[in-house]
């Protein structure tokens, strides 16, 4: 089974859109491990590899996530976790997805974006 940890990195206090994707994933057969709100990168990071997860599932609203995400992606490579698949969204300006897909983030989603349409991509890339 897929595994997938969700997390909310940083000060941001606003997790719906992160609740929402993580009961889509499920719904669609994925094992799912919601961290909460107000993680840290090596925090999350941390729960990635003891959970054995395929994926991290990072939802930003505080515009950090430049910061964030570079940061995470920096600890999976120390930790030799850098197969473990990343993924976000929230408040992201279309300017920082470049930026962050060169950081390694495979795929980022910006407001609007519909819970099926995260579901099929992680179908799509963390095959079962």
């Amino acid at each position: 089974m897929r595994r997938i940890v969700v997390a909310k990195p940083g000060l941001d206090g606003h997790d719906r859109g992160a609740k929402v994707v993580a009961r889509a994933l499920r719904d669609a057969g994925v094992e799912v491990i919601y961290t909460g709100l107000h993680q840290t990168p090596e925090q999350i990071v941390e729960t990635a590899i003891q959970e054995d997860a395929d994926a991290i599932g990072l939802s930003i609203l505080s515009g950090a996530h430049l910061t964030l995400f570079a940061r995470l992606m920096d600890l999976l490579r120390e930790k030799g976790a850098s197969d473990i698949l990343v993924f976000g969204g929230g408040i992201i300006p279309d300017e920082d997805i470049t930026t962050l897909k060169a950081l390694g983030v495979a795929e980022v989603f910006t407001p609007g974006s519909s819970p099926t349409a995260i579901v099929d991509w992680v179908n799509a890339h963390l095959p079962v």
